[in-house]
């Protein structure tokens, strides 16, 4: 259990007293080519996150023999794992992740693939085990915060007391004070600039537009800085204001805003697992995959995609002894996360399509999660809290509430353990409150102590503590994060971000190469953002094109787009007509 031999006692009194890859070398050993099966060719998946199973899921079905080398862990970012020797009494250990699920109602393809994942009891597979989660918060500190209920047909507020009831209407109140109407108006006016924008505006002048810029937040006030600005941009596409691009940021925007008016959504605007994700979801994957056929080696590394002859003629992998193979196949899918993808891709792959090499100018950055281990059910919004005001932007749900069907205690740990509180954390340069460090200057200690303090001085700041150190039973921070409090961290789980200009850096899932494709969150698609949606509907582009080059005759993946308002296309051919002309937007004031 990551505690870092830090007592409880410790830990707290701790933050008390503050406050005041290589290169590829010759194979070694050959791995055997898989049998060929009678419906396709072989094809061996780089990855086996969401990425490479679905790619998996679809061409075993079409009837491909498929084998998937992963070099951790199956499930890549979206698994959740076992905090280490913390079960007792039979039971299982605590659940960790890299970072809570997030499964919004503007997702269509990973729902469909979920559906067809068998689960036992439910009728729509693994799909069933979503839930929906009624509120949200924006956690103001030193101010009230802002709880909103989730629109959707069905759900219905959470029950609030009479105190919450005073303190969500002063938050309210508060809010529309200091957030001047004038400034609401323009807010509310850049977003009919975007959504009556032609696409051509959209991919070659909002791309190359800062969302910070777009909004004008430089000369607005505080709020509308921490709320319209900060806040959207970290909720929507988890990146900076001042640097993501409005492209990005305001067509997740639309979509999310159409999705809470039950506009070409496949359910509520905010859905989360019932269960630890291996338990209500990658598991289950895995065994329906293994059942048609697909094969697994885990603890594999990809050091280079080999080209030759104008084709990908091997795959270097090290096995889990080190020992190098070269792994033969019809067809490669490259699924790993570009930040390890492109160091597999020599000057010779490089040089047969150059998007290749624009991938070196795709960004990462760190967003990682930390768990806490509470002994009482912390009195939170039943939903997804933003701590909008913390330096290092963190996000957080406790998520036993959400784990119908579960007693915490009685299943995980040792028994004295009734809730997870899992937090994101998006900001890692940002000097804390407790050390005036960045997060990657502290110790793994010290980030625990430090996020657990600004997660304190966002909800315990009016009067009713939702966090009692007393209830901190232990933590769990990712172990992909390495070195942190020397010169030189390291993390093994980045995240595409989305600065201007990135989108005309995203590869497609083709490539010049004919046995050679693309999947993962960083491949171009419609969705333009970094998530388990992107990464499901790159793979069925790379199945389809793939599907094309071996001349299959079996049926092409579905890949469902944003849904996009008919009545707002008229408006959008009027603004291709002023984009053409060199004109503005019609609504374009300023």
């Amino acid at each position: 259990m990551e505690r870092t031999g830090t007592t409880r006692r410790v830990f707290v009194a701790g933050a008390a007293a503050v406050t005041g890859a290589g290169a590829a070398g010759p194979a070694r050993a050959s791995a055997p080519r898989p049998a060929r099966s009678a419906g396709g060719g072989t094809v061996a998946v780089m990855g086996g996150g969401v990425a490479g199973l679905t790619a998996a899921h679809e061409l075993a079905e079409r009837g491909f023999s498929v084998t998937v080398y992963e070099r951790r862990a199956l499930g890549g970012k979206a698994r959740s794992m076992d905090v280490p020797d913390s079960a007792r009494g039979g039971r299982r250990p605590l659940p960790a992740e890299h970072g809570f699920r997030f499964v919004p109602g503007i997702y269509h393809n990973l729902p469909d693939t979920m559906r067809r994942i068998p689960f036992p009891g439910n009728p729509n597979g693994v799909y069933d085990n979503l839930v929906a989660p009624r509120e949200m918060m924006f956690a103001r500190t030193g101010r009230e915060d802002l709880r909103f209920a989730i629109p959707w047909p069905g759900h219905r507020p959470e029950r609030l007391t009479p105190d919450e009831l005073r303190r969500a209407l002063t938050a309210l109140l508060d809010t529309a004070v200091r957030l001047p109407a004038h400034e609401v108006a323009y807010f509310v006016g850049r977003a009919l600039v975007f959504l009556t924008s032609c696409q051509e505006r959209r991919d070659e002048v909002w791309e190359h537009t800062p969302w910070w810029e777009f909004t004008r937040a430089a000369r607005m006030s505080v709020d509308y800085q921490r709320i319209l600005a900060v806040g959207v941009t970290r909720n929507i596409v988890a990146t900076k204001a001042e640097e993501a691009s409005t492209r990005t940021v305001g067509t997740l925007g639309e979509a999310f805003v159409l999705n809470a008016l039950g506009r070409g959504a496949d359910g509520p605007p905010d859905r989360i697992l019932d269960a630890p994700t291996n338990e209500a979801w990658i598991d289950p994957w895995v065994a329906h995959l293994r059942s048609l056929g697909v094969e697994f080696r885990i603890g594999w590394t990809l050091r280079e995609m080999r080209h030759g002859d104008g084709r990908i003629t091997a795959a270097l992998v090290d096995d889990p002894d080190g020992v190098r193979h070269a792994v033969t196949a019809d067809h490669y899918v490259s699924a790993l996360p570009v930040e390890h993808a492109r160091r597999t891709w020599g000057p010779a792959l490089r040089a047969a399509d150059p998007q290749l090499a624009r991938c070196d100018r795709l960004r990462t950055d760190w967003m990682t999660g930390i768990q806490f281990y509470l002994t009482e059910r912390p009195p939170l919004v039943r939903g997804h809290v933003n701590c909008i005001d913390s330096p290092w932007s963190l996000t957080a749900i406790a998520q036993a509430h959400h784990w119908t069907g579960r007693d915490f205690a009685a299943e995980y740990g040792d028994g004295t353990v009734v809730d997870c509180l899992s937090v994101d954390v998006s900001e890692w340069d940002r000097p804390g409150v407790l050390y005036g460090k960045t997060a990657k200057q502290c110790t793994r200690d010290q980030v625990a102590r430090e996020v657990w303090a600004q997660l304190k001085a966002a909800l315990n700041d009016t009067g009713s503590p939702a966090l009692k150190d007393g209830a901190l039973h232990s933590w769990f921070l990712d172990p992909g994060v390495d070195g942190l409090g020397t010169p030189h961290p390291t993390n093994e789980d980045e995240l595409l971000v989305h600065p201007v200009g990135t989108f005309h850096d995203r590869p497609r899932s083709e490539t010049r190469v004919p046995n050679f494709f693309l999947a993962g969150d960083y491949v171009s698609v419609d969705i333009d953002l970094a998530t388990m949606e992107g990464a499901n509907a790159s793979a069925r582009q790379a199945v389809n094109a793939l599907l094309d080059r071996a001349g299959s005759t079996a049926p092409r993946c579905t890949v469902r787009s944003l849904f996009r308002p008919p009545e707002l296309e008229a408006l959008k051919r009027h603004d291709l007509l002023r984009y053409r002309m060199g004109l503005p937007n019609a609504l374009d004031l300023g």
